[in-house]
């Protein structure tokens, strides 16, 4: 189910701090247009650390009318706290997403049982299809190989978003895992890589402001044209760059904005890009031509 290009989508939001309706569907239109095989809410790139439960809940409600079964909405539910991820997991089942990305738990340090143990709490209590989230460089922790292997074992948890940007271990679970198991790309550098080990997509940053070429890319690969699907990842490269001049989802959300489709509005601690990154930001983009005519002046004045 889960496979091919998935954007991790922004949460846009008001001058006023709220969520911006209008801005998220019609993002997830634009996305769906240019061919992505699905949607993935309230990930980091969704800021859903500073998302309250309330409003982390209307995010993937949103997120399943707009799409409105024409691709799987795959809803980020995850947290340290096992009895959250099982409240957030359920709420997005509920709602009528296709499945949750649970990010390992983060800042308390579960050992691999523990890890082992939260995953599998929540696969008990939810009975729904689960994608675990390795991101060791935002969570403090690795999700060992063979702890996926053994979290394999378990039916709702039918893959893994690997985010550690490590082919060996990458190598390692697609190795050790049942045959059926998904591992997708969790870095937009490493998707075709780790489509040619045996990876089957990518939950992506990129694919928020040029999602038919990420697509495209993708769809070379598993069309057998591996010449084509490389040739796009250098085309992408600089972009690729661009979205972590600054902490994502910080570029991606200027990006969108200088294409407007959102406000460039963050929950603090996240906070507008700095004058001089806006700038390389908006070079690189009128590059690939992602700006609209009338919005090419002085990035500043957008």
């Amino acid at each position: 189910m889960f496979q091919g290009t998935l954007p991790a989508i922004i949460t846009p939001f008001k001058k006023d701090g709220k969520i911006d309706e209008e801005a998220l569907r019609a993002l997830i239109h634009f996305c769906i247009e240019e061919k992505v095989d699905g949607i993935v809410p309230c990930g980091t790139t969704g800021e859903s650390a500073t998302l309250t439960h309330e409003e982390h809940k209307e995010v993937v409600r949103i997120t399943v009318q707009a799409v409105n079964r024409r691709i799987p909405v795959l809803a980020g539910t995850g947290s340290n706290s096992t009895a959250e991820t099982i409240e957030l997991t359920r709420a997005a089942k509920k709602a009528g997403a296709d499945g949750a990305l649970l990010i390992s738990p983060y800042y308390n340090k579960p050992t691999q049982e523990g890890i082992y143990q939260h995953y599998k709490k929540v696969a008990q209590e939810t009975s729904f299809p689960l994608i675990l989230y390795n991101v060791p460089g935002r969570t403090a922790l690795n999700i060992l190989p063979e702890t996926v292997a053994r979290l394999s074992g378990i039916r709702e948890i039918t893959g893994i978003k690997e985010a550690s940007a490590d082919l060996r271990q990458i190598s390692k679970i697609i190795e050790l895992c049942r045959e059926d198991f998904v591992v997708l790309s969790g870095d937009d550098f490493t998707a075709l890589p780790t489509l040619d080990i045996g990876g089957q997509g990518v939950i992506s940053v990129v694919a928020n402001v040029a999602p038919g070429k990420m697509s495209e890319m993708v769809r070379a690969f598993f069309d057998g044209d591996p010449d084509q699907a490389r040739s796009l990842h250098y085309e992408l490269l600089r972009l690729m760059e661009a979205m972590f001049f600054e902490t994502n989802p910080i570029p991606v959300k200027t990006a969108l904005h200088l294409m407007g489709k959102c406000e460039d509005e963050f929950r603090l601690p996240l906070c507008r890009m700095g004058e001089v990154n806006r700038n390389r930001l908006s070079a690189v983009m009128n590059e690939y031509g992602l700006i609209p005519a009338d919005r090419r002046q002085d990035p500043a004045a957008f």
